[in-house]
This record gives C-alpha cells, sequence and structure tokens, in this order.
C-alpha cells in the first residue's frame, strides 16, 4: 500500500522530498546567486580588460617595428631599449594575466562549493529513487496461471530497457489478472476499454477498446499468460498466401503493385513474415537494391511504388524527399463529420489558438476548414511506451501536413459489406439497429508528408478530425479491414523523364452508398 504512512514507501519518499527541498533552497539562496552574478561580471571584465592590454601590446609593438624600419642605423643601445621595452610591456601583461586569473579562481571556488553540493544532492536523489523504485517493483510478485511468480525486475531483464517504467504493474489487465490468479479464478475472455475524456497527446475514444500498451504490459502479461488457453497471434498466419500479388503497371526499371490489406510492405524483424518485399525478391532475383521505395501500413492497401535497380530507387527517394511525388487515398470514416460553418468555426479557431501557442513554427498544431476541403497540420512522433502508435507531440513530433476532401455521407455501409463487418465485430441482433442508424464518411486524403500512421492519427485526433478511420484497432474500432487504400500515385520516370499518373480504386469503394 502506498499510501500506509508507516510503509517504507512513504517513509523514503519523504526523504527525496527532503532532498528536493535543500536543493531548491541552495539553487535559490542569495549567496550563490550573487556569487554566480559576480563570477559572471568579473569573467566578461577579465575579458575586457586582457583584450585591451593585448591590444596595446600590438600598438606598441607596431610602433616599435615602425622605429626600426624609418631609422636602419638604430645604436645597440636604442636597440637593447626597444628589446627591453619588449619584455617589460610582455611581463606586465604576464602579471595582469595571473592577477585575474587568481581573483576569477577565488570567485569560481565559491560558485562550486555550491555546485558540488546541490550535485551530490542530486545524485544521492537519484540513487535513492532508483533504489525506492526497485524495491518498490520487488513487491509487485506476479502470477500466472501455472502458479509460478516473478517480479518486476526479474521480467523487465529480458526487455531491451532492462529497469521496469514508472507505472509498471498499476495496469487494469494486470491488476485484474493478478486478482484472479490470488482467488483461484480462471479468466476466459478480457477486453480493455477507455472510458472518459481522450488525453492530450494520445487518441483515446470513449467506450472504445484498445490493446494492452507494449512498454509497460506486454512483457508482464507474456509471464502472466502463460498457462492459460489463448488464441493464436493473427498476424502470424499469412491472409494472402494463396493469392497472387497484383502488379498495376511494370516496366524494365520499376513497377507499381496493389498491395492487399494485411501485408506487410518489408518483412521487418520477422524475416520469414510474408510481405511485398518477400514476394518481389523471389519474382525478381536480379534486382539490386532495397526495391521497396515507401511503405504503406500493414493494414492498409494500395499503390505500393517498387524500383528494380539501386539507381532507380535512389531517383525515386529523392522525389519524394523533395515532396514532388503525390499521393491520393481514398478511406471510410466512422462517424460522420460534416458539420455547418457556424459549427465547425469554433472548432478550427480553438487548433489555431493552440497552433500560436507553440513556440516553433515548424511543429504548430493547426486545422484550417472551408466547406468540404481542409488542411490538417499535428506534428507526430512515436510513443515509446506503446509502439507503434504514434502520438501528437509539440515538443517532439515531426513535422505532418495532410490536406483532405470530404466525398460524402452514408447512414450505413451496403448490406454485403456490413455483414462482413458486423460479423467481425460479433454484432448481436439487439445492436443491430443501433449500427444500422451509424453515418459513414467517405473521405479522400492528400499527405504532404509522409510520417507513420499520419492519416490514421489525423483523422481520429481531436485536433485533426476527431473521426477515427473505420477499421483502425489501433486509433479507433475493429472492423473487417481498415478502410484505407492509397489509390492513386504521380511521379516522374527516372529514366524518361515522363510523368507516370497511376490509379488503382478501393475494393470497398463501390459497397459504399452515396447520398
Amino acid at each position: 500500500d502506498l499510501l500506509q504512512p508507516e510503509g517504507f514507501f512513504k517513509i523514503e519518499e519523504e526523504q527525496i522530498s527532503a532532498i528536493n527541498i535543500r536543493i531548491r533552497e541552495l539553487e535559490n539562496s542569495s549567496s550563490y546567486l550573487d556569487s554566480k552574478e559576480k563570477w559572471k561580471i568579473e569573467t566578461e571584465q577579465a575579458k575586457a580588460v586582457l583584450n585591451q592590454a593585448k591590444a596595446e601590446l600590438k600598438i606598441a609593438k607596431e610602433a616599435r617595428e615602425i622605429r626600426r624600419q624609418s631609422s636602419p642605423e638604430l645604436s645597440e643601445e636604442e636597440q637593447a631599449s626597444l628589446i627591453r621595452e619588449s619584455q617589460y610591456q610582455k611581463a606586465e601583461y604576464k602579471r595582469l594575466e595571473k592577477e585575474w586569473k587568481k581573483r576569477l579562481e577565488e570567485l569560481e571556488t565559491e560558485v562550486r562549493h555550491f555546485d558540488i553540493e546541490i550535485e551530490r544532492l542530486k545524485t544521492e536523489r537519484k540513487e535513492r529513487s532508483a533504489a525506492l523504485q526497485r524495491k518498490l517493483f520487488e513487491q509487485f510478485r506476479m502470477l500466472n496461471a501455472q502458479g509460478e511468480v516473478k517480479d518486476l525486475y526479474t521480467i523487465f531483464e529480458q526487455t531491451v530497457q532492462k529497469v521496469p517504467p514508472a507505472g509498471a504493474g498499476e495496469c487494469a489487465l494486470p491488476k485484474l489478472l493478478q486478482y484472479a490468479y490470488l482467488h483461484q479464478l480462471k479468466p476466459l475472455a478480457m477486453a480493455e476499454f477507455w472510458w472518459g475524456d481522450s488525453p492530450k497527446n494520445e487518441i483515446r475514444h470513449h467506450g472504445y477498446y484498445y490493446p494492452s500498451c507494449k512498454g509497460k504490459c506486454e512483457p508482464i502479461l507474456q509471464h502472466m499468460l502463460q498457462g492459460l488457453e489463448v488464441d493464436e497471434n493473427p498476424l502470424l498466419n499469412p491472409v494472402h498466401e494463396e493469392e497472387e500479388l497484383e502488379i498495376v503497371f511494370e516496366d524494365e526499371w520499376l513497377l507499381v503493385v496493389n498491395k492487399p490489406a494485411g501485408m506487410l510492405s518489408v518483412p521487418g524483424k520477422a524475416e520469414d513474415r510474408d510481405s511485398v518485399y518477400h514476394r518481389l525478391k523471389k519474382k525478381y532475383p536480379e534486382a539490386t537494391g532495397p526495391m521497396i521505395v515507401h511503405r504503406l501500413d500493414m493494414a492498409t492497401s494500395g499503390l505500393l511504388l517498387v524500383a528494380k535497380t539501386k539507381e532507380v530507387h535512389q531517383d525515386l527517394q529523392a522525389q519524394f524527399a523533395n515532396r514532388s511525388i503525390k499521393k491520393r487515398y481514398v478511406a471510410v470514416l466512422d462517424g460522420a463529420i460534416i458539420k455547418t460553418e457556424k459549427e465547425t468555426k469554433p472548432i478550427a479557431e480553438k487548433a489555431i489558438l493552440l497552433a500560436k501557442e507553440t513556440v516553433s513554427t515548424k511543429k504548430t498544431a493547426k486545422a484550417e476548414r472551408t466547406g468540404n476541403t481542409g488542411r490538417i497540420e499535428l506534428p507526430l512522433c512515436l510513443n515509446p511506451l506503446d509502439r507503434p502508435r504514434q502520438m501528437v507531440s509539440s515538443e517532439h513530433g515531426k513535422e505532418a501536413i495532410t490536406e483532405y476532401q470530404i466525398i460524402s455521407e452514408s447512414e450505413r455501409i451496403t448490406s454485403e459489406s456490413e455483414n462482413t463487418f458486423n460479423e467481425s465485430n460479433r454484432i448481436d441482433e439487439s445492436e443491430r439497429s443501433i449500427n444500422e442508424s451509424r453515418k459513414y464518411t467517405r473521405i479522400v486524403f492528400y499527405p504532404l508528408t509522409g510520417r507513420t500512421h499520419q492519416l490514421r492519427v489525423h483523422a481520429a485526433h481531436p485536433e485533426g478530425l476527431g473521426c477515427p478511420i473505420l477499421g483502425d484497432e489501433l486509433y479507433g474500432k475493429k472492423a473487417d479491414r481498415l478502410y484505407l487504400h492509397a489509390e492513386y500515385i504521380e511521379f516522374r520516370h527516372p529514366i524518361y523523364g515522363d510523368i507516370l499518373c497511376i490509379q488503382k480504386e478501393a475494393d470497398f469503394h463501390k459497397n459504399m452508398i452515396k447520398p
């Protein structure tokens, strides 16, 4: 119990808090601040005085040189006099330099006295905090269905970070499993959903189901789920194993394929996983270079550009880098976002106001909309504790820009597509009527940058469209597939210089009812 007054956590927490107070007192003490300011002023003054003395030495030296050149027949006594003058001035400069150095060392010693004490306290605080965290995590003795016990430190020793992150073991699912095991209960099924408002940076919709986080929960659950009968990982089953990869365009230099939803662009860590790269490497063994020019998310379908030579690959990558390649995606949003100008304006103004509060002009959060078209600028970065999720961050995020056009709204998906959707979500008859009244929005995205999950986050985030793409199980709700398709790509042929425009309509395009 972390709140127990006599418990080890509260007692040590008070000691660490006392160290924090002492550090603040030292950092803000008048003696420390005065010493730092005096040292700073004297350092600048010493620099100015010594620079002036150096300048005077230079002027005197030049004057002696002029005298020697204008009077070539100087007597030995005059020559000796000039030498003595030079030696004296140099000695005076050395004396002055030594004097200032001594004064500054005395002032620096005063400042260092405070710095050393502050640094010592910070080191002590760090060591005591680490020791407290370790002792705390050692109390988290996690069970599994086989009755085996491991503390959090033992569990996380097998991970890359080696040490449990703050808050590990405090999430709902490990706690529920621990309760079940302690009371001899057998978990039959489990799911986690979000309740309440979304956090600022992450995307969480009220009542939506989300997988457990990677950073804190995954290592714990790998231990706690042992001994339970669990479903196989669906990602390990190749869903397109028997299907031929569709080639939309091909010549001797490059090709464009239509990647199906559920197939990886590149194999990643699991080299034996089915992927576009894996398929094409077999088909074109003579091809050189990385082949895959850009990537699509595993769940996204659509046009993927592939180079057959290293030189063509470099040319196409350069076109992506300078943003001369144009892409268009079509998507279905799980909801309606079409609003009147009056309803839309406050949302846009709020987003723009947030952008004005951001210092960096490169990483602003901004949403602009006129009628059915708009532009979203939300900087994105990886959520380190919940890979592969991305998060909006004005501090750490990279520039991400999306333009969009709302095409149409429909009350529901047509029966064939809806049956697949309902079956995958196990919607019973009592829920079917609710589902039928839901709205879906067909939209076209024009990404001007190529960040990971850019369109998915820009659609789902409250400062974007606030409406996730249908079937997005990371940022919305699961369905039979992710309704996002890269339908158009335009680029300059690296060899011929012609502009190629290639289009492939989405499979789900015909299933959407037009208004």
